[in-house]
């Protein structure tokens, strides 16, 4: 691996809201596509450092979701605003000739803002993206939690004297433990913000922002309008199928097996063998596809 250096990172105010974008390589935009990356639920930017390692020839943007890392957005209340805001950064950006490589919540966004930016994506790499059959999003989806009956996820344990004291609390807990070293060193380094209101760290993507994505999950249903718009080379990775499994057991696959039929440009790989962060456990080999995606579609 090459070690990725130190990216240049952008505060972007979009007129909605601020959008935090790490880039690496600008040097290189005009010798070939751009990668734009977007990160999964409760995660952040950075946790592509590692594949970006891997992939020293491309000029990359990884991007804070809103209410993650360093971007600003409160608690979304419905799943297209991920895409609508990706959709102003990449016009903000004047970008083009972009693949998009999105991990969960960020792959189903990235489908959205393909299909909102019409001529401006080469093609697509969506890891697991988090899309459902499509009756599971019948009037606003299935589950409703409430403030009495909160997502899991807004329990959270939201403070911490340091990245080391995140470090020992999650390093046996699945399903960090899944990710290799240095993903999982990422997820804790740039996961935490200082606390501007007391002593210690807090988590750059809060508890009710995670809680309220994970309530919302099944508010799209305008993106299999998207996903059947899409004329560009779209590849779905996908986990160890879900059947039997808690829906909320997110070391399986949430996407829909039937999802890559409705592309008219789809393929899948299906790595029974993985689970649902398969970006943070096999880093080089997914590296690996994405540059021969790239070749592929050349």
């Amino acid at each position: 691996m090459t070690q990725a250096t130190e990216p240049l990172h952008h505060l972007i105010d979009d007129g909605t809201m601020v959008q935090s974008v790490y880039e690496w390589r600008p040097e290189l935009k005009s010798n070939g596509p751009t990668l734009m990356m977007v990160h999964a639920t409760g995660f952040h930017a950075r946790l592509w450092d590692e594949i970006i390692g891997f992939l020293p020839n491309y000029h990359v943007l990884a991007v804070d979701q809103r209410g993650h890392g360093q971007s600003t957005g409160g608690p979304v209340e419905h799943w297209a605003s991920f895409g609508q805001d990706l959709k102003r950064l990449i016009e903000q950006l004047d970008l083009a000739d972009i693949v998009g490589i999105g991990h969960s919540m960020g792959a189903h966004a990235l489908i959205d803002a393909a299909a909102l930016c019409p001529g401006r994506f080469r093609q697509l790499i969506a890891v697991d993206p988090v899309i459902a059959e499509p009756a599971a999003y019948e009037n606003g989806g299935d589950v409703h939690f409430t403030p009495d009956n909160p997502h899991p996820a807004a329990k959270r344990k939201n403070d911490f004297a340091s990245v080391e004291e995140m470090k020992e609390r999650f390093k046996e807990r699945t399903p960090y433990s899944l990710f290799t070293p240095a993903s999982f060193d990422n997820y804790c380094q740039y996961g935490l913000l200082p606390n501007n209101e007391g002593t210690g760290m807090i988590l750059a993507c809060p508890p009710a922002v995670e809680a309220a994505v994970y309530t919302n999950s099944r508010t799209n249903i305008g993106i299999f309008d998207a996903v059947k718009s899409l004329q560009i080379p779209v590849l779905i990775m996908r986990a160890k199928s879900a059947e039997g499994a808690d829906r909320w057991d997110f070391t399986t696959s949430p996407t829909w097996p039937g999802l890559v039929d409705l592309f008219a440009n789809g393929r899948e790989i299906y790595r029974p063998d993985l689970t649902h962060f398969l970006p943070q456990q096999i880093p080089e080999e997914l590296a690996g596809i994405i540059e021969d995606e790239i070749a592929g579609a050349s």
